[in-house]
C-alpha cells in the first residue's frame, strides 16, 4: 500500500471570546469564522488507487472485450478526475471546465476523497450494475452513503454526482453503444455497422481444407470448445469501435497505420515462415512470456495491466492523491484512444491471423508446428497448424492487424514513463513451475521475467503475441508506434487539462448549468 500522506485538516478554531478590564471599557475580541469540516479520509491506499483496483476486479467479473476495457476505465477515471479538479486551485474538468472549482478553503484531502469516490462510484454502477453489491460495500467501508444522489455542489458528494453524471452523458452517445440503442435488440456494444466475415468458420482442432479460406488474406472466425465445454464460434468483438469518440485523437482515423502486407507478396510468406519458425522453437522463458502477457496476471485483461503497473508506480514514488488523480487519468485515456485506433486498424483492414495464412499457404505441406500440451513440437501438415494457446481459447476473436497487446502496452509506457520523469520501471514477476494454460508441465522451473524500464515491459508485451502464434512482426511492430503517438497526444491534453488550459468537451449545442 501506497504511504498516505493526506492530512486531516482541524475542524474548528477556538472561539476567541474574551472580555478586559481597562477603566471602565470592555473589549470583545471577535469570534474567529469557522472554516468547513473535512470528512475522515478513508483507511488505506487512497481512494483513487482503491477505486482503479475495485474497477480491475469489475472487470475480471464481467469479462468484457479490450476496447471496452479500456473504455471503462477511461470512463471511471474521468469522472474520478473531474471531481477532483474541483478541489484544485488551476485544473480544469473535462466537462465543466472550472465552473465546478469550490473555494480554496474547501480543497481539503477528506472532501477530495469523497468526491472522488462518489464520481467512481456513479461510473462504476453504469458500468457493471451486475457488481452494484461489491461496490457499495465499498463505499458504505469508506464511511460513505451509496444512495446519496444529491446535486448539491457545496457538498463533496453533490460535487461527485455531478461530475460523474456529466461525463456518463457524453459517453452514452459516445459511438461505442453501451446502451444497445444503436442496434436495438442486439444488446450492450453491438455492432451496429453490419460487419460480416468473408471467410467461413474454421476448427481449430481438426485440419481445415483449402476450400475453407477462399479469401487468405482476409480474417476468419474461429470454431472450438471453451472452457465450460460448450462449442463456440465467436463474432468479431466490436467492428463498430473506430467510430467511438476519442479523448484526444481527431478521429479513430488519424493514426492507421500504412495497409498490411499482402497475400501474394513474397514479403508475405516471408512474415508466415518467421511465425512458424518462432513457435517451433519457443523457450520456456518464451512460452512464460506469452501466457503472461496474454490477459494480464488477473484476467483484467491487456488493457488493465499497466494500472497495475500504475498502482505500483504510485506506490514506488509515495504518490499523493491529487498524483493518482492525474496519473491514471492520463493513462486510462491514453490506452482508450489506442484501443480505438487499434480497433479501426483492425475493421479497416480485415487482416488475417497467423492461423488463417499458414493453414492455407501450407496446407498439404509439411511444417514443424506445435502439436498440442504435452506432445511438444513436430512435423505436421500446414492446415493443422495451432497458435500456442490453450485450445479452449486459440485466438481472440478480431482481424490481425494491429495488435491490441503492442498498442496499448505502448501507450501505457508512454504515459507512465513522461509522468514519473523517467523510463526506469525496476518491477518483476516469478511464473512458478508447472503452471501454463497451453503446456501444464511447463515451465520446467520457475521463470522470473524483470523489467528494466517501461519500455522493456511494454515491448515484451508486444512480442509476446508473437511467441503465442497470435501476431505477425509488422502488426507488431506498426502498432507499437501508434501506440506511442496516442500517448503522446493523450498525454499532452490531459495535462493541459490539469495545468488549467483545456477547454471542456462538449457536444453539439450543450449547455451545462
Amino acid at each position: 500500500m501506497p504511504k498516505n500522506f493526506l492530512l486531516h485538516a482541524s475542524l474548528l478554531a477556538g472561539l476567541l471570546l474574551g472580555v478586559g478590564c481597562s477603566g471602565s471599557k470592555t473589549t470583545t475580541v471577535n469570534a474567529t469564522p469557522a472554516g468547513p469540516t473535512d470528512p475522515p479520509v478513508p483507511a488505506g491506499a487512497n481512494v483513487v488507487v482503491q477505486w482503479n483496483s475495485t474497477a480491475l476486479q469489475a472487470i475480471r467479473d464481467t469479462k468484457p472485450g479490450p476496447p471496452m476495457t479500456a473504455r471503462a476505465l477511461a470512463i471511471v477515471h474521468t469522472c474520478m478526475y473531474d471531481a477532483w479538479a474541483a478541489y484544485s486551485p488551476t485544473a480544469n474538468g473535462t466537462r465543466y471546465g472550472g465552473s465546478l472549482r469550490r473555494p480554496t478553503e474547501e480543497q481539503l484531502p477528506g472532501r477530495k476523497s469523497k468526491a472522488i469516490s462518489y464520481a467512481a462510484y456513479r461510473a462504476l454502477v453504469d458500468l457493471y450494475p451486475t457488481n452494484k453489491a461489491k461496490f457499495d460495500q465499498l463505499m458504505t467501508t469508506m464511511g460513505y452513503d451509496p444512495a446519496d444522489t444529491s446535486t448539491d455542489r457545496s457538498t463533496p458528494q453533490g460535487i461527485g454526482n455531478v461530475a460523474a453524471a456529466a461525463v456518463l452523458a457524453l459517453r452514452h452517445v459516445d459511438g461505442s453503444n453501451q446502451l444497445g440503442d444503436l442496434n436495438p435488440g442486439a444488446g450492450a456494444y453491438a455492432d451496429y455497422t453490419g460487419y460480416a466475415p468473408v471467410n467461413p468458420a474454421t476448427a481449430v482442432t481438426t485440419p481445415t481444407p483449402i476450400s475453407g479460406i477462399p479469401n487468405p488474406g482476409r480474417w476468419q472466425p474461429l470454431t472450438f470448445v471453451n472452457q465450460a465445454g460448450v462449442t463456440v464460434t465467436p463474432k468479431f468483438i466490436a467492428p463498430h469501435w473506430g467510430n467511438v469518440l476519442p479523448f484526444a485523437m481527431a478521429s479513430g482515423a488519424q493514426f492507421r497505420p500504412v495497409p498490411p502486407l499482402a497475400w501474394g507478396d513474397p514479403a508475405f510468406k516471408t512474415q508466415i515462415d518467421e511465425a512458424i519458425t518462432l513457435q517451433a522453437n519457443l523457450t520456456d522463458t518464451q512460452k512464460c512470456i506469452a501466457e503472461y502477457w496474454a490477459d494480464g496476471p488477473n484476467s483484467e485483461l491487456p488493457p488493465g495491466h499497466f494500472n497495475l503497473f500504475a498502482q505500483y508506480i504510485s506506490t514506488r514514488d509515495h504518490h499523493s492523491l491529487d498524483d493518482d488523480a492525474k496519473m491514471f487519468f492520463a493513462l486510462t485515456n491514453a490506452i482508450h484512444d489506442a484501443a480505438i485506433a487499434c480497433w479501426e486498424a483492425k475493421r479497416y483492414y480485415d487482416y488475417c491471423r497467423p492461423v488463417t495464412a499458414i493453414r492455407a499457404m501450407y496446407n498439404g505441406q509439411t511444417i514443424q508446428g506445435w502439436k498440442g500440451a504435452g506432445l511438444g513440437v513436430g512435423p505436421m501438415d500446414g492446415a493443422n497448424w495451432k497458435p500456442f494457446q490453450p485450445d479452449y481459447f486459440p485466438t481472440p476473436p478480431f482481424p490481425e492487424y494491429t495488435s491490441g497487446h503492442s498498442a496499448f502496452s505502448a501507450a501505457g509506457a508512454e504515459v507512465l514513463k513522461r509522468f514519473s520523469g523517467s523510463d526506469t520501471f525496476g518491477a518483476s514477476v516469478t511464473i512458478k513451475a508447472q503452471t501454463l494454460h497451453a503446456e501444464p508441465t511447463n515451465p520446467i522451473a520457475d521463470v522470473t521475467l524483470t523489467w528494466a524500464t517501461f519500455s522493456a515491459a511494454a515491448d515484451e508485451a508486444a512480442i509476446s503475441r508473437r511467441y503465442g502464434g497470435i501476431h505477425f512482426l509488422d502488426g507488431d511492430v506498426r502498432s507499437r508506434a501508434m501506440g506511442r503517438m496516442c500517448a503522446s497526444q493523450a498525454y499532452e491534453k490531459a495535462k493541459s487539462f490539469w495545468e488549467g488550459r483545456a477547454v471542456p468537451m462538449r457536444l453539439e449545442g450543450e449547455t451545462l448549468k
